[in-house]
C-alpha cells in the first residue's frame, strides 16, 4: 500500500459533512430568512402551527437554528457531536410529519428527512474527520462524552416535540370529528 499525505475516510467525511450540511443549513435558512424560496419565521411558524406544533413561531426557529446551526457546524466540522444531533433531532421531526404519506419523497414521504436524519447522526457518532475545525482545535468541543450526552438530550427533546404534536394533530382530528353525528332529517 502507497502512502499518501490524503486519507481517504477524512476525505470522504469531509465531503459528507459539507454536502449535508451545505443542505441541512439551506433548509433551516429558508425557516429563519426566507432564504431560498423559504417563508421565514412568520409562513413556517403558521405552517408549523397548522401541523400541530405549537407555538407556531417557537417551532420554526428551533427547527430552522437546529437546521441552520447544526448543518452550518456539520459543514465546518464543529462541535460534530451536538450539530448532528441537533440536525437529526429536527430531521425526526420532519419524519414524523411525513410518515403519514409513505416512504418514498415523491409522494410527500419520509424518504428525504429520515435520510438527512440518519447521515446527521451517524455523523455525530462517527466525528468529523481530520479535515475539520474540531481536528484544528484539538477536539475540544468533539469528547467521546459528548455523543451519547447530544443524542440523548435531542432524543428526550424530539419524544416531548413529537409526542405534543401527535396529541395536537390527535386533538384537531377528534374537534373537526364530532362524536355524534347528525342524524337529524
Amino acid at each position: 500500500m502507497t502512502s499518501s499525505c490524503f486519507d481517504r475516510r477524512d476525505l470522504g467525511l469531509l465531503l459528507l459533512r459539507v454536502g449535508a450540511g451545505g443542505v441541512l443549513a439551506s433548509h433551516g435558512a429558508q425557516k429563519l430568512f426566507g432564504w431560498f424560496g423559504g417563508h421565514g419565521i412568520e409562513g413556517t411558524g403558521a405552517f408549523m402551527e397548522s401541523i400541530g406544533f405549537t407555538p407556531g413561531k417557537v417551532s420554526a426557529v428551533v427547527a430552522g437554528l437546529a437546521e441552520a446551526g447544526g448543518g452550518t457546524l456539520l459543514a465546518l466540522g464543529l462541535a460534530t457531536p451536538a450539530a448532528g444531533s441537533a440536525a437529526a433531532g429536527a430531521m425526526a421531526g420532519a419524519t414524523a410529519v411525513h410518515a403519514p404519506n409513505g416512504f418514498f419523497s415523491q409522494g410527500g414521504g419520509y424518504e428525504y428527512p429520515a435520510f438527512l436524519g440518519l447521515v446527521s447522526a451517524a455523523l455525530a457518532v462517527t466525528g468529523p474527520g481530520a479535515y475539520s475545525l474540531d481536528s484544528s482545535l484539538g477536539h475540544s468541543f468533539n469528547r467521546n462524552w459528548m455523543v451519547p450526552a447530544a443524542l440523548a438530550g435531542t432524543a428526550i427533546g424530539v419524544l416531548v416535540s413529537v409526542g405534543s404534536r401527535a396529541k395536537n394533530v390527535r386533538d384537531q382530528e377528534s374537534a373537526a370529528t364530532p362524536d355524534d353525528p347528525d342524524t337529524s332529517a
